[in-house]
């Protein structure tokens, strides 16, 4: 995997066929035309081959085509494929069902909603909060990411260009400060700050605009995804939970991205010993089949038949996969995880001390995140060597992807080996020469640079 690996002559006819003919408003990071997956491996069109550290965005939680949840895939395709939840009825959804309900945190089982994906899922909260509550409004976290369906989008605050020329939006959705230490919101220090971006919501949002008895649910990524894998200190969430239940909110835990064992638990929530009233799934939970879920507290989901449903929700074949899915977690891989994450984060760590320009190294489990900066005392961020380490590692043969204005996302399938993260860690520390190294050779004056220099501040 030492060879360059830009784009090949196949991957970039498909590059030009899909730009004729697919919509605008997807981003690619790089022209890799994937046909191939196997464990953490993946090969492009031109058969060259890639080590996979993006798992399709948190997708792939058991790796590439896992041989039990291939077969479980196929034994229901030859059996059933459709026949519609909403109208009749499938053994495994209901399986599927009692399985989460069985490890919903806290004392109270769950009951389950299905639909297609995170922002369904989110929906489907949004809606179940409303009709349980009969309030009108909900709080959310800048730079939180929730969907971009018209529901979730207006809780989504992670980069304008997701509701630009959309609004208006929901109203009466309101914005409180995430616990990104890193970029203290209020530019306070922790643990002095004594959690004050909690205390916010009640002193300031709840004070001065926001009657408190109209808010039915804040809505919250226990560890932020999209808006730059940012982890909050263990009180944050705690405050966040005791705010909703003091003022008869609920609290809805959106999981799509942190849940399934990607943290080293089930879901992220259990880190911070909170049991919210509904969680949202998705992404992980069927290993790369489409899959949305709401669990919610039995008592809250008693909405009448017809109030809410999804025609391809929860799936036959789908359901198989999230059952094999959830078995392999926890049998293995959520141990692994959480093993192998922090050996992984100790080992960036390390390329921290090497190179100035990385700024916070952050994660729990599989999730994590590589902050780049042109400089530790000013925090400045880095988006165009964020982009170009991403590029960079592309070239190399590492697929990972970016998160946030300047974060490298670093989220493997949790199968990830120690070997498979000792060759990603390989190619990082390339890529970061790389692009921050000063070039050796004649410059354009026609004179040779002295020295390289490693610690560059500026991009």
């Amino acid at each position: 995997m030492n060879q360059k690996n830009t784009a090949g002559p196949k991957a970039k006819a498909w590059v030009a066929r899909d730009e004729r003919v697919i919509s605008s408003s997807y981003t690619r990071s790089y022209p890799a035309v994937i046909v191939r997956g196997r464990g953490l491996k993946t090969w492009d069109a031109d058969g060259r081959e890639y080590l996979d550290f993006s798992a399709g965005i948190a997708v792939v939680a058991t790796g590439h085509c896992h041989p039990r949840v291939v077969r479980a895939i196929q034994k229901q395709a030859a059996e059933l494929i459709h026949m519609s939840g909403t109208d009749f009825y499938y053994p495994s959804q209901i399986r599927l069902a009692e399985k989460l309900s069985e490890i919903f945190p806290g004392k109270e089982k769950a009951k389950i909603f299905y639909g297609n994906s995170g922002t369904e899922a989110i929906e489907a909260g949004m809606k179940l909060a409303r009709w349980k509550t009969r309030r009108p409004r909900y709080l959310a976290f800048t730079s939180a990411f929730h969907g971009r369906t018209f529901g979730s989008l207006s809780l989504t605050n992670s980069k304008a260009v997701q509701r630009e020329g959309f609004g208006p939006l929901l109203p009466q959705v309101d914005h409180a400060p995430f616990a990104y230490c890193y970029r203290c919101p209020l530019n306070l220090k922790y643990p002095s700050c004594k959690i004050a971006c909690a205390d916010y919501i009640e002193d300031e949002i709840f004070r001065t605009r926001v009657p408190a008895e109209e808010v039915a649910a804040i809505v919250v990524e226990p560890i932020q995804g999209e808006g730059g894998y940012v982890v909050p200190p263990p009180e944050w969430l705690v405050k966040i939970k005791k705010i909703a239940e003091k003022h008869g909110m609920l609290l809805i835990a959106d999981e799509v991205q942190s849940g399934m064992g990607r943290t080293g638990k089930m879901f992220a929530v259990e880190h911070f010993k909170v049991n919210p009233d509904m969680i949202a799934l998705a992404k992980g939970i069927a290993s790369g089949m489409p899959l949305g879920v709401l669990l919610a507290r039995a008592s809250l989901m008693t909405w009448p038949p017809g109030a809410h449903a999804s025609t391809f929700g929860g799936n036959p074949v789908s359901s198989e996969a999230a059952l094999v899915t959830i078995e392999l977690i926890e049998k293995q891989l959520m141990q692994n995880a959480r093993e192998q994450g922090k050996y992984f984060i100790r080992e960036l760590k390390k390329l921290q001390k090497e190179f100035e320009v990385i700024g916070d190294v952050r994660g729990l489990g599989l999730m994590i995140g590589v902050e780049l900066v042109k400089d530790r005392e000013t925090k400045e961020r880095a988006p165009e060597l964020r982009s170009a380490i991403v590029e960079a590692c592309f070239e190399k043969g590492l697929l990972i992807l970016g998160c946030g204005p300047n974060t490298l996302r670093l989220c493997p399938p949790l199968t990830a080996a120690r070997k498979d993260i000792d060759r990603a860690l390989g190619i990082l520390r390339a890529a970061f020469k790389q692009k921050t190294e000063q070039p050796k050779g004649p410059t354009a004056n026609g004179k040779t640079p002295r020295r390289s220099v490693r610690h560059q501040k500026t991009v």
